[in-house]
């Protein structure tokens, strides 16, 4: 009988697909309900400082022990490594965190995550103004696509709105630039620190940075919060925060990064549903096209990159 012709070697083993494909689901739609449980939370009379406050204080342990545990029999962190995880942290996870809570304040959680959603395109674009890479016709049309959808989705809100939802939608789509910073100067680091480590890393200062700014922004008096909001912030942390970045990484090791984005278009499907669901937010024919044309163009500029 002959032999079975052997998987290619980059292939993920049969058993660590499913697996693989259900972790980057599952933390997909963690990480897409932050922006839900971020509008519940302002229900409350809470503003996005303290919001970030109460959320970045309970990861805070969290990830010190994912920064401990990957760092385990690694060397010690030179001076370097210091600055940049400190800047890391900075623009991707603590700047990026305050300017999308802030604008969550002001429009849909299902125009933030789209408007999130176009990272990859602003990837795309920084690489093409600070690094001069050649960007095809076809990745041209990804981001008309992709932009479009968000236009689409922004001026039907716009039109309820008015100033205040192209200030929300401003300052959200500054934390996606910021994100996008710092995924485009996080490449290095990564090679020489590890994704867990660097992740844990800077999410810990990020969580510094945000109790740091808490008290300069607000008196000591503004800690006291209605109940709910503590439980809300306990499980943005946890379920919205730190379990997704564990999940993704596991994803990532059983399926790959490309397979793992992919499947991440799942997170802004799962924000409307939860949007309409949840906070009882419209569900428009805009909305669903917009949406699509944004999954579409995300996808366009993946496949062909």
């Amino acid at each position: 009988m002959p032999a079975k012709p052997l998987a290619p070697a980059s292939s993920p083993p049969p058993a660590a697909v499913w697996p693989g494909l259900l972790l980057a689901s599952a933390g997909a739609i963690a990480f897409s309900g932050k922006a839900i449980v971020a509008k519940l939370m302002y229900r409350h009379g809470v503003d996005a400082v303290q919001v970030l406050f109460w959320r970045m204080l309970l990861a805070l342990p969290l990830f010190m022990l994912l920064a401990w545990w990957a760092g385990r029999g690694k060397p010690a962190l030179t001076r370097r490594d210091l600055g940049t995880v400190v800047l890391l942290g900075f623009t991707g996870y603590y700047l990026a965190s305050f300017l999308d809570f802030i604008g969550l304040q002001y429009i849909s959680a299902s125009l933030e995550r789209l408007i999130l959603y176009l990272n990859p395109t602003i990837v795309l674009l920084l690489g093409w103004i600070v690094f001069k890479r050649r960007v095809t016709a076809r990745q041209l049309l990804a981001l008309a696509v992709g932009y479009a959808g968000v236009a689409l989705v922004f001026g039907r809100e716009f039109s309820f709105e008015g100033p205040r939802a192209a200030w929300g939608a401003a300052l959200v789509f500054g934390s996606a630039v910021s994100y996008a910073v710092y995924l485009v100067l996080s490449g290095e680091a990564v090679q020489r620190l590890g994704s867990a480590r660097l992740s844990g890393l800077a999410s810990t200062v990020a969580c510094l940075f945000c109790i740091g700014q808490f008290f300069v922004l607000r008196p000591v008096a503004a800690l006291q919060v209605p109940e709910p909001v503590l439980w809300m912030s306990l499980l943005n942390a946890t379920v919205c925060t730190v379990a997704p970045v564990l999940m993704v990484m596991m994803a990532i090791e059983r399926i790959g990064a490309s397979a793992a984005a992919q499947v991440g278009m799942v997170g802004p499907m799962s924000t409307l549903a939860m949007g309409v669901l949840i906070l009882g937010e419209p569900f428009t024919p805009w909305l669903a096209a917009g949406t699509v044309l944004v999954l579409g163009g995300v996808w366009l500029l993946t496949r062909w990159r």
